[in-house]
């Protein structure tokens, strides 16, 4: 497809509102919204936002689930060049408040609770703590007006915003987002990201997806989250494709909506997949739409998504939320196994080196070694975490992902774990994911996740826990023993402990510091 001429999220979604008006922008819970109905939604919040004092780089913030308020406000503050600070469901009182003064919002838009949270209660609580004077509204967009709380309905009822003096509407390098990451800080980290890069990187990721007008993608993954906010939308919204929202994942609804939706596209993860693949109403058929999409994972990972889920021509990804999400997306047209055994070539306008840790010297293909990133990046961390700008950007400006891995004859990225995750065992580093792999390819492993323990001879022994697939039985000696059958033996791990679960995030991550903590107590 040709690229969008849009550099600006909001004239994304008016251009593709004046070529398609009538196609489906968004399916959610709440409806179907048409492109040209969701660009005049967009219009009319974006001008009761400017008659309540909202200016370009202004911080507006969203604490909202997966559905159409979401993308009527993240379109309204980007058309007036304010930026979006979408902040988790998943935040509890005390991360709130952090990710509050740390992001500066201004106004706050915001469902009143999620299932046992309470968010309005905890907001209440928090701005009468006066520590937050930079936030001087609070929108509730699904609930009867409550004290202290202005109501979205009078934000949807508002006229269109109107044109604007040169200068104070959105440019194509304002910032759109800033997206909190956690990593290897205590805190999370805020990173800035610019209107046309989401555009344009978005648009290359939806390329080596195949996206097209007419496609359907499931986005059970949520908004606020990089893979959402600078992945999933602006990928689907630069084909004229049609998103999907799903307002938290739940795999038996997710079924249903693949179904009766004809979902073409999927962002999944290997433990959404696996969700997906297991549950009791689970039939090939109902899934006989899926096509394409994206995920992360082993090869094993990606080789179900495709056979058993059904998106025969998923693509394999890497990245970060400092990288627009996506670095890197393998061709959804390459065979199968190549998809599943590596990362693909970087994206257009990106480009990755390697460096030995220990030499700094600058390697070859084929070659492991730390990864480094130019091109479509965050121009720096903001607040509380840009004290760590110096340590992630090189002076020639190259981001330092923190990741190993290496790119091979042909250009292609292969991703080998984090450099802070190899366990050194007789001197000699071991990715945890090479052996989560091995352990994976057991028929009754259903999960497993391997981590280091300090061993004063070896400097550390490889401890893995695994689930088993419910039912299944197996011997710890039984997995030893298919590990050597895959695996170097200075890999085969020295302990294997049985779990019933692994600690996870919600969005089906491995832990590893609490995996490690548990390895510390086995």
């Amino acid at each position: 497809m040709q690229p969008p001429y849009s550099r600006t999220m909001y004239e994304l979604l008016a251009e593709q509102a004046a070529r398609a008006p009538e196609t489906p922008a968004v399916i959610a819970a709440a409806g179907t919204v048409t492109f040209a109905g969701l660009r005049d939604a967009a219009a009319r919040v974006a001008g009761a936002m400017r008659e309540r004092g909202i200016r370009r780089g202004d911080c507006v913030g969203i604490l909202i689930n997966n559905r159409v308020e979401w993308l009527e406000i993240f379109f309204a503050a980007a058309s007036l060049g304010a930026t979006v600070v979408p902040l988790s469901t998943w935040s509890k009182g005390p991360e709130l408040d952090f990710l509050l003064g740390d992001s500066g919002v201004k106004c706050l838009f915001m469902i009143e609770r999620l299932g046992a949270q309470a968010f309005a209660d905890d907001i209440a609580a928090l701005v009468a703590t006066g520590r937050h004077p930079a936030l001087e509204r609070v929108v509730l967009v699904d609930s009867p007006p409550r004290a202290g709380f202005e109501s979205y309905g009078d934000y949807r009822a508002a006229g269109p915003l109107g044109p604007l003096p040169p200068g104070e509407g959105a440019s194509a390098s304002d910032t759109l987002v800033v997206l909190y990451t956690s990593g290897s800080s205590s805190r999370p980290k805020a990173v800035p990201l610019l209107q046309f890069a989401a555009i344009e990187n978005g648009f290359n990721i939806g390329e080596r997806q195949g996206l097209r007008p007419g496609d359907r993608v499931l986005a059970a993954i949520p908004l606020f989250w990089s893979y959402g906010a600078v992945n999933a939308l602006p990928a689907t919204m630069t084909h004229g494709a049609t998103l999907v929202l799903q307002g938290r994942f739940e795999p038996g609804e997710a079924l249903d909506l693949i179904e009766r939706h004809g979902c073409t596209a999927l962002y999944t993860l290997p433990a959404m997949t696996n969700a997906l693949v297991a549950h009791p109403d689970f039939r090939p058929a109902r899934t006989g739409t899926l096509r394409t999409g994206v995920t992360i994972g082993a090869p094993q990972d990606v080789l179900k998504a495709a056979t058993v889920l059904g998106a025969r021509e998923i693509c394999n990804i890497y990245g970060s939320t400092e990288t627009y999400g996506n670095c890197c997306v393998a061709e959804h047209s390459w065979p199968l196994e190549e998809r599943a055994n590596c990362q693909g070539m970087p994206l257009p306008g990106v480009v990755l080196r390697i460096r030995d840790h220990d030499t700094g010297a600058l390697l070859a293909e084929g070659e492991t070694g730390e990864v480094e990133v130019k091109g479509y990046l965050m121009p720096g961390y903001r607040g509380d975490s840009a004290r760590h700008n110096a340590e992630v950007m090189t002076d020639d400006g190259w981001f330092r992902t923190g990741d190993l891995g290496h790119l091979d004859e042909r250009g292609r990225f292969h991703f080998v774990g984090r450099s802070s995750e190899m366990i050194k065992r007789s001197g000699i580093n071991v990715s945890p994911a090479e052996v989560e792999e091995a352990l994976q390819q057991h028929p009754v492993v259903g999960l497993a996740g391997v981590t280091g323990r300090p061993d004063a001879d070896r400097g550390e022994t490889i401890i893995a826990f695994v689930v088993p697939r419910p039912g299944a039985r197996i011997a710890p000696a039984d997995l030893v023993a298919h590990c050597r059958e895959r695996l170097s033996t200075y890999k085969v791990p020295d302990i294997i402990r049985l779990a019933e679960t692994l600690p996870l995030t919600p969005t089906g991550k491995l832990m590893r510091r609490e995996l490690k903590s548990l390895a510390g107590e086995s």
